[in-house]
């Protein structure tokens, strides 16, 4: 589904925010390792939710959990996670919350060896897979490349992160393109890949 009238991948509706991460974010190749986790964590905490929900509380992600810093948060306990769960303006989830904390830790370890991001995009050989779907139905949910992903992070000590959130997070982050061909965003994301 498209909207008719800006051509855009239907998911983003007309809200102004979620049609700006569209048009701007989404789909866009992220080599940042930083960057990438925080997605990462983010697509972990909208598991069972919106998207459009946790775009909304971003900044407020953000802000409880110290920019996503991941050496600040892999230090974090008990006292952390309450002061979390008192805190309206994210989701209010234990087992999330605790997830985040042990991700950062293997994260930190991630990085000490070939780093998050080198290891994320050896996965796609460096370079974006360009999907050429024309309907969103045609979109996956998940892939054996997603699922591949999602237990190697497990083994690495990775929580919420099931093939399911490893696929949108491939989407989020630009590992693959799955804007719709007829997107007027498809043409200028894939031309990201070749540089």
């Amino acid at each position: 589904m498209r909207d008719t009238e800006s051509g855009r991948c239907g998911w983003c509706g007309t809200d102004p925010l979620y049609v700006a991460y569209h048009d701007t974010e989404w789909g866009v190749p992220e080599r940042d390792s930083r960057a990438l986790w925080e997605k990462l964590i983010l697509d972990g905490f909208q598991a069972g939710l919106s998207w459009i929900t946790i775009l909304r509380k971003r900044e407020a992600f953000r802000d409880a959990f110290a920019g996503f810093d991941p050496e600040v948060i892999a230090a974090w306990g008990e006292p952390e996670v309450l002061r979390l769960l008192e805190n309206p303006g994210i989701v209010r989830h234990r087992g999330k919350i605790e997830a985040t904390i042990g991700n950062a830790r293997a994260f930190l370890e991630m990085e000490e060896g070939r780093g998050f991001a080198d290891r994320m995009w050896d996965y796609v050989d460096g370079t974006p897979i360009q999907n050429r779907w024309t309907t969103l139905a045609e979109v996956p949910a998940f892939t054996p490349l997603s699922e591949g992903i999602s237990k190697d992070l497990k083994r690495a000590g990775f929580r919420f992160c099931g093939p399911t959130i490893v696929y949108a997070w491939m989407q989020a982050t630009g590992l693959i393109n799955d804007h719709l061909v007829g997107c007027p965003r498809y043409a200028p994301v894939a031309a990201l890949s070749q540089g």
